[in-house]
């Protein structure tokens, strides 16, 4: 009998491998120097294992381990839609908006000007010079379309000394979809 849930294993290739890890290039790249560049780089068919062996003989299993802690780090950065609108919804925290969260949102500012969480900011340069001087407890909330781009985001600003911040899971189209219905779900043309 299968049961629905299968414990990964290196045999997995990278395309199934990030479909249940996201984090895992980031993870590979940070400690071995895995799929950062095209002199390091894996194709979506290529196995972990496959990987480990042509990368100094890495033992596959420590590797994917590695990458079950990179994704929990990962899960511990980010904020479920349901929680931000309770966040924003409650008149309490609402109040304290203006020294408490600070909502900024890395999408393009087109795709900003078209839906937005209302209280965001649109990511400039001027407003991420300004957030660096923010006391560093400050929680900082990062929004982007789909959640692939704030885990970066967010190491960014932990890297900096801030000890709140959290991603956006899903980003605006998961919170369209799972707390706030009234704020038009979109679609974006791939380059």
């Amino acid at each position: 009998m299968t049961t629905a849930t299968t414990e990964p294993t290196p045999d997995l290739t990278m395309e199934e491998l990030l479909g249940i890890f996201p984090g895992a290039r980031r993870t590979l790249f940070q400690l071995h120097h895995i799929g950062g560049c095209s002199s390091c780089g894996f194709s979506p068919t290529e196995t972990l294992a496959e990987i480990c062996s042509r990368n100094g003989g890495l033992d596959p299993m420590v590797v994917l381990g590695e990458i079950k802690e990179g994704h929990l780090k990962d899960e511990a950065l980010l904020i479920s839609p349901t929680d931000l609108h309770s966040k924003i919804a409650d008149p309490a925290l609402r109040a304290a908006n203006d020294s408490g969260i600070r909502l900024l949102d890395i999408r393009t500012r087109e795709e900003f000007e078209a839906v937005a969480i209302p209280g965001s900011r649109f990511m400039t340069q001027e407003i991420m010079q300004e957030a660096m001087n923010w006391p560093k407890e400050t929680e900082i909330i990062l929004i982007d379309h789909n959640g692939g781009r704030v885990l970066d985001a967010a190491a960014y600003f932990a890297g900096h000394g801030f000890t709140q911040v959290k991603g956006l899971k899903g980003g605006i189209d998961a919170y369209s979809e799972r707390a706030d219905p009234s704020l038009p779900r979109y679609t974006t043309e791939a380059a």
